[in-house]
């Protein structure tokens, strides 16, 4: 259990549920008992009797029960912490290069990939390669609290994870990770899978294709207007445990995280011959909920491995989740002062390539691109991508911004004379999804004669139609988190900051007759407008030629929300067309047809169809809370109605 978890972080405006059945379903077998039945039990015999071990409820258990409805941060987990990272790093070596090439394709073997001796006591452990993907919205967050750029938070993580100062420094194994990859570029590929998902699911095909029942989750088939992001993992349990006709409207695609597991574990053991289980993938994030994600029966190798054995049991495409919170302790624990790590990155001689030229260039590029500006928000900016997409495809269409109940509730049309080309909405925070979902729930018919269909009444006495508005809007972008994912539970709190300020050295203790004065939330408003500037920041060198490069694409450089951008050539910022052909589809620095190509590349090394690769499913979580486990026989059921009716036997 992550120490670090405790009461003082349940936040969230869902609760854990009373009728939680886990802990009665994992008391332990009782024994036959050989003593007599009729002895009398004393007291000295009632304290020797060993009390039954405590329930052990796990991020697993979690998911698959549906006796309460919460996020990761209402549950104490057992599992994914920084220890497990410890505890992985000093069990397994890791895997080396050199790399042995065949010769023919390419396809590296590695040497000694079925075990090696790990030296400590002549035990045997299996060799694994270990990968960690790392979010902005985390670098963002270690950024504000040391006083670095973005930028700087992920090279000081980089250095913790891989530099010879890092983690390999006094463990047992001198383990570390072979690459760190950062989120962002994989996120590149969502968000235009994500702008095709929803051209496709609003194209008229689509919209006149008849669903199967029983079929609203599945991975094969086509989200409903309006699509609903599926990034975030509170969400994605709280629709699938109480508001299962949400289920048909879920976006298919999968998260940064969860694709970025897919990715390295399949092509890392198809191009070093190894399993998928002795590659151990660590994502940090910046919520517990993500612990979640990488629970997900859906998100293993079973959905994608070709030639799949169940009886070796399925292997999941991110191993372990830790928030900058754990991040810290986990520098702590190995005796690092997080602080002083080097900002710099690491040299590049010392890297080891990606085991593919194509992907290797895509998954880390020569200067590392710079969050997208404010406008897109700090989850990720699908629904700023997309706005993005369209308004490139209609020139001369501008984008009304309208905010609405609060500040995370926020409306967006794109507008081309007069005329709403496309409505979006975006709806951060449990309290306004509790609105969103009811919106969306289906009318129920009136048992009234002559009673209409589908009419709810407001509270001043206006009636309504059931989801007025919310089923004109196109795409919403809907996070669990209110201000969004920059503060997520596993965020550095306010609170917080000075602490650990303290313990690494950068900031000097208080007097002790300092007065103590306790952070409220306007104070930690004030330091999510803080986290939200690292995040949107890019002030150093590596951004800075970024941004020249991004020019240089874009012709100005200068992008807004309201005009379509164009190049140098004149041409538009969507459709950039040579000889006549369609030949790129650039929108916001990002090639369309150089993601769908590193995509397809991807699918034809691993032979794996791209669907089983980005895409996953979703299943309704049916309540067996209060439910007879049994058929009741004839007698048991008369028997019961007679006590309910006062009667009896």
């Amino acid at each position: 259990m992550s120490a670090i978890l405790s009461a003082d972080d349940l936040n969230d405006f869902i609760s854990p549920g009373v009728a939680c059945i886990k802990p009665i379903e994992t008391l332990p077998v009782q024994s036959e008992d050989t003593s007599n039945p009729y002895e009398v039990t004393t007291e000295e015999k009632a304290a020797a009797a060993q009390p039954p071990p405590p329930a052990s409820i796990s991020l697993t258990d979690c998911l698959a029960c549906s006796g309460c409805v919460t996020s990761a941060e209402a549950v104490l987990v057992s599992l994914q912490s920084h220890t497990e990272v410890l505890s992985t790093l000093d069990t397994h070596p890791s895997l080396r290069a050199p790399w042995a090439h065949d010769g023919t394709n390419g396809v590296a073997q590695a040497h000694g990939v079925n075990g090696v001796t790990n030296g400590v006591n002549g035990h045997h452990a299996e060799g694994k390669l270990f990968v960690a993907s790392v979010s902005p919205q985390a670098r963002a967050s270690l950024a504000a609290v040391f006083g670095v750029s973005e930028v700087e938070a992920g090279n000081m993580i980089t250095q913790l994870l891989s530099g010879p100062s890092g983690l390999r420094k006094g463990g047992h194994q001198g383990s570390d990770f072979t690459w760190v990859i950062d989120t962002n570029v994989v996120r590149e590929a969502c968000l235009v899978a994500a702008a095709d998902e929803v051209a496709n699911a609003l194209s008229p095909e689509s919209s006149n294709a008849p669903s199967k029942p029983g079929s609203e989750g599945a991975i094969d088939t086509t989200p409903k207007q309006p699509i609903l992001t599926s990034a975030c993992p509170g969400w994605i349990c709280y629709a699938e445990k109480t508001h299962p006709y949400v289920l048909p409207h879920l976006s298919r695609l999968k998260s940064p995280q969860a694709l970025t597991g897919t990715l390295v574990k399949s092509v890392l053991s198809e191009r070093y011959n190894v399993s998928p289980s002795q590659i151990w993938h660590l994502a940090i994030m910046p919520c517990f909920d993500k612990k979640l994600e990488a629970s997900r029966g859906e998100l293993t190798s079973s959905a994608w491995l070709p030639n799949y054995d169940s009886s070796q049991g399925p292997v999941r495409d991110t191993d372990c989740v830790i928030t900058a919170r754990e991040l810290l302790h986990l520098a702590s624990a190995r005796g690092i002062n997080f602080a002083s790590l080097p900002r710099s990155p690491l040299p590049s001689v010392d890297r080891t390539p990606f085991p593919d030229p194509k992907l290797d260039a895509f998954l880390f590029p020569p200067s590392r691109r710079k969050n997208q500006d404010p406008a897109a928000g700090p989850s990720g900016g699908y629904l700023y991508h997309i706005l993005q997409t369209y308004q490139a495809r209609n020139p001369g269409s501008t984008i009304s911004i309208s905010r609405g109940r609060n500040a995370d509730v926020v409306e967006y049309s794109l507008v081309r004379g007069g005329e709403t080309i496309f409505k979006a909405a975006r709806f951060y925070g449990f309290r306004n999804i509790q609105n969103l979902v009811r919106r969306l729930k289906p009318a129920r018919a009136s048992r009234l004669p002559g009673g209409k269909t589908g009419v709810s009444r407001r509270p001043n006495g206006a009636s309504a139609a059931v989801g007025e508005g919310v089923k004109e809007y196109a795409y919403v972008e809907v996070m669990a988190c209110p201000g969004g994912c920059t503060n997520g539970g596993g965020q550095i709190k306010v609170s917080e900051v000075e602490d650990v300020r303290i313990y690494e050295g950068v900031q000097q203790p208080k007097d002790d007759d300092a007065p103590v004065v306790k952070p409220g939330p306007k104070e930690q408003k004030e330091w999510l407008a803080r986290v939200d500037e690292a995040y949107f920041s890019g002030s150093d060198s590596e951004s800075d030629q970024e941004q020249e490069q991004v020019k240089a694409l874009d012709g100005d450089g200068d992008q807004t929300m309201q005009d379509v951008n164009t190049n140098t050539n004149g041409h538009t910022n969507g459709h950039i067309k040579h000889d006549g052909h369609d030949d790129d589809d650039i929108v916001n620095g990002i090639s369309r047809n150089k993601i769908n190509q590193v995509l397809t590349h991807w699918s034809v090394i691993t032979g794996v169809d791209m669907q089983k690769l980005v895409y996953t499913s979703y299943i309704k979580v049916e309540s067996d809370v209060g439910k007879t486990k049994k058929k009741q026989s004839d007698m048991e059921r008369v028997a019961g109605l007679a006590v309910s009716v006062g009667g009896g036997w």
